[in-house]
């Protein structure tokens, strides 16, 4: 599977649309995104049940500030329309792998309910 680009437009749309979403959010001046962009590309190539995202946060920038973007790379991982991970940094390709497999390992069931309990005490 290839790697696809998000904007704004399709970017809230691919997410709730697929069961697993890795975005890398990244610029074309930084070197580190470079540097791990064949990393999340091989990543694709390995995992097609899992769709591989980026935004460019330089022609995304309101995107990017929405989202709470500071620093590029950043990754984030969403799991049937809910962000399960999210870091800076580029990563080596066997933590990407340990991600991968995490994400694809959770109790989405039990994710829900430890967010209902968030939001019930912060209401209470």
């Amino acid at each position: 599977m290839t790697v696809k680009s998000l904007t704004a437009d399709d970017f809230e749309a691919t997410i709730l649309a697929n069961p697993i979403v890795l975005v890398d959010f990244w610029a074309p001046w930084c070197g580190p995104c470079r540097g791990f962009a064949p990393v999340f590309e091989r990543s694709a190539q390995q995992h097609s049940d899992v769709v591989h995202a980026k935004v460019d946060t330089d022609t995304e920038r309101e995107l990017a500030a929405t989202i709470g973007i500071r620093s590029v790379p950043t990754i984030m991982a969403f799991r049937d329309g809910i962000l399960v991970y999210s870091q800076a940094g580029a990563m080596p390709p066997a933590v990407l792998e340990d991600l991968v497999g995490k994400v694809k390992g959770l109790d989405m069931d039990a994710v829900r309910a430890k967010i209902a309990e968030r939001k019930a005490a912060a209401t209470a």
